[in-house]
């Protein structure tokens, strides 16, 4: 009897994992669609426009280094909110724009992806990446969906590296900082990530 409780608790479990991280999969597998690809009504240009440009904003005002960056990269692709769960297996989504040098909007872009092993629920931060150098633009705007884990110019600026980071050395390449997270997942990769370019309604 007790082992047939386990079981049917596991199987629960199993299922509410899965009713979960349908949306989030399905999702991933659309934004591959690149031109024909939109944001639901709510995500407007200008909300994931205004999202991001305060989520970039409370970056700077926690972190300096961050700031000094962003003064020096061609241009930071910022990520907001991202929503990340599962059990064995996870998805992950979340809209964001490119921010050029001048502060001006280039292109809006989504973040997906799905990962595999021990998850536990929901987990929302944001991310940002500082791209250094042409070649980093270039990779974003050439790519048909850009591969996030394969690139092994980024560089996940955590707390050991923040200490080490010199701004006057850091002219090439791609650093990625995570905030605002919280939940119960572990730590945070960008291992099966993908960014794709979006066409949001206005």
């Amino acid at each position: 009897m007790k082992m047939l409780q386990i079981k049917k608790t596991i199987n629960a479990i199993g299922l509410a994992s899965f009713t979960m991280v349908t949306p989030l999969m399905t999702s991933s597998c659309a934004s591959a669609d690149r031109g024909t690809r939109i944001n639901t009504p709510s995500s407007s240009k200008n909300q994931i426009a205004a999202d991001s440009r305060m989520a970039l904003n409370d970056l700077y005002e926690m972190n300096p280094k961050a700031r000094s960056l962003g003064a020096k990269a061609k241009g930071v692709l910022v990520f907001p909110t991202i929503v990340k769960g599962g059990f064995m297996i996870g998805g992950m989504e979340g809209t964001g724009v490119l921010i050029r040098k001048d502060g001006t909007i280039k292109n809006y872009y989504e973040t997906t992806g799905v990962s595999y092993g021990f998850q536990a629920w929901v987990q929302k931060y944001g991310y940002a990446l500082f791209l250094m150098d042409q070649s980093a633009i270039n990779a974003l705007d050439h790519a048909d969906g850009w591969e996030l884990g394969s690139s092994p110019s980024i560089v996940v600026v955590d707390q050991g590296i923040a200490t080490t980071l010199s701004t006057t050395t850091a002219h090439k390449g791609i650093y990625a900082y995570f905030f605002n997270q919280r939940g119960l997942m572990g730590g945070i990769s960008l291992q099966g990530s993908k960014v794709t370019r979006i066409y949001p309604n206005n």
